[in-house]
């Protein structure tokens, strides 16, 4: 059933929408002239704006760091007590204001004027003051707020927002930055955890579970107990991985168990995984497979194992 304010939330989400195919619809060669200016710049991108525009040029500073372009968000009032010697020559400012008319941004539009340092206005009007000194300009639709005063930033910070998300993403692709990169500036929360790889959780050296073909099934029980993962790898003399003991095959094998040996116990040419790969793709394969454990294999280093990774591993880091 729709209500009076179901009906303000859809009206507000519609013309924001119907702004941000406008921006997209307006984009031409002045973005592309802004990203070349980014991409060859030697220090960081220093993005600025006051109130509103403020809080988002922080939130795409954010986004700059984060996908591999060097970035800082710096406040325009603290630029004129001192903080202007944050900027350098090699620096490139993304200044953002709406009207183009915020008076705290002038001295530091008047900064970057005096020494040269390429400035990009982000702002509907071109004609104002931060498009008149701007090397370049990225220019947001003039269209109405979603708040149907004209006062509130509604449509307008939704605008920046994207534009700056436009931004990030293509320097981003420019520089090809990979999934890799972006675990390494996010190596924390459930996002680190997604994007940890094999070789951050796997059990190497000596908590690895190793017997050789024909090491006699009580040395193998011993090895699986000692180290506690319920399976252990078996090798052949030359340290290849021949297979693996579980408990499955430990029950299979009941019948005159302490009498053989590992290899003839052991799950021949078990599912292996690089240490590279990413763990959430390991927790899929056990899963798939019914599976607790994976032997990991180094493609560079052989076929010996060179770890082995436990699902509890990844439940311990938020997978699975």
């Amino acid at each position: 059933m729709n209500t009076p304010f179901l009906d303000t939330a859809r009206r507000v989400i519609r013309c924001e929408s119907d702004a941000l195919i406008e921006l997209a619809d307006s984009l031409d060669d002045r973005f592309r002239a802004a990203i070349d200016l980014m991409r060859s710049c030697k220090g960081r991108i220093i993005v600025t704006g006051i109130g509103k525009s403020g809080h988002i040029g922080n939130k795409i500073a954010a986004t700059l760091a984060s996908t591999g372009t060097p970035a800082q968000f710096v406040h325009p009032a603290e630029a004129s007590h001192g903080d202007l010697g944050m900027i350098t020559a090699a620096d490139v400012v993304l200044a953002i204001s709406n009207s183009g008319e915020a008076p705290e941004l002038a001295n530091l539009i008047a900064y970057s004027r005096r020494y040269a340092i390429p400035l990009i206005g982000m702002t509907s009007r071109p004609e104002s003051s931060l498009g008149r000194h701007s090397d370049v300009i990225l220019e947001l639709p003039r269209t109405a707020e979603a708040c149907g005063t004209g006062v509130v930033p509604t449509t307008s910070t939704t605008m920046t927002l994207a534009m700056g998300d436009a931004v990030a993403v293509a320097l981003m692709e420019n520089r090809a930055f990979t999934a890799e990169h972006f675990r390494d500036f996010h190596p924390g929360g459930k996002l680190g955890a997604r994007l940890s790889r094999v070789a951050d959780l796997m059990h190497v050296g000596d908590a690895l579970p190793l017997v050789t073909v024909d090491a006699p099934m009580p040395e193998a029980l011993n090895e699986i107990s000692r180290k506690g993962f319920g399976v252990v790898c078996v090798t052949e003399a030359d340290g290849a991985l021949a297979g693996i003991i579980t408990m499955g095959d430990l029950a299979r094998h009941l019948d005159g168990l302490m009498g053989m040996t590992a290899r003839e116990v052991m799950t021949p040419s078990p599912i292996t995984i690089g240490p590279d790969e990413l763990a959430e793709k390991a927790v899929g394969v056990m899963n798939g497979r019914k599976i607790t454990c994976l032997v990991v294999i180094d493609p560079d280093k052989g076929e010996a194992p060179a770890g082995l990774l436990h699902l509890h591993d990844c439940l311990r880091v938020g997978l699975g």
